[in-house]
């Protein structure tokens, strides 16, 4: 194989195992307020300000099939509510109701604890250099699907 090849492997492999971390992560994060790692990153999307489930998915990298059914189980539980969109009626947007503020709000002390952890065994500069290579790899990869 080529050093591109091989760069590529190297990359998508890394990020594979990056991924599982971060799930585990999450989910260890997650499980103590009753939610899991995929129920905070649907709602935590929309902390901010409500989004469809297609806008959400594009923002997390999900498939639409997937956030819709993640955000069905979440207004099921009441943790999370569809609101009408006035720019397309049939895309509903969803927001996270109250009880789904409080849940994502006892995950935040762990949270922070994790990443001062985190930061304190990278240094706050090689945290930063790890963040910009990643948003520099994520960049290069949307030029290929348009």
């Amino acid at each position: 194989m080529s050093e591109s090849g091989d760069l590529l492997s190297g990359l998508a492999l890394g990020a594979f195992r990056l991924n599982g971390q971060f799930l585990q992560v999450a989910e260890g994060l997650a499980r103590p307020a009753g939610m899991t790692a995929a129920w905070w990153q649907v709602l935590g999307a929309v902390l901010r300000e409500p989004l469809p489930v297609a806008g959400i998915a594009r923002v997390m990298g999900m498939t639409r099939q997937g956030v819709q059914r993640i955000a069905d189980l979440l207004v099921e539980r009441g943790l999370a509510e569809y609101q009408p969109n006035p720019a397309h009626r049939r895309a509903k947007l969803v927001q996270p109701t109250a009880a789904g503020r409080e849940a994502i709000a006892k995950i935040v002390p762990a949270h922070q604890a994790f990443a001062d952890r985190l930061v304190g065994e990278l240094g706050v500069e090689g945290a930063r250099q790890c963040l910009e290579a990643l948003q520099r790899l994520s960049t290069a990869l949307d030029h290929f699907e348009k």
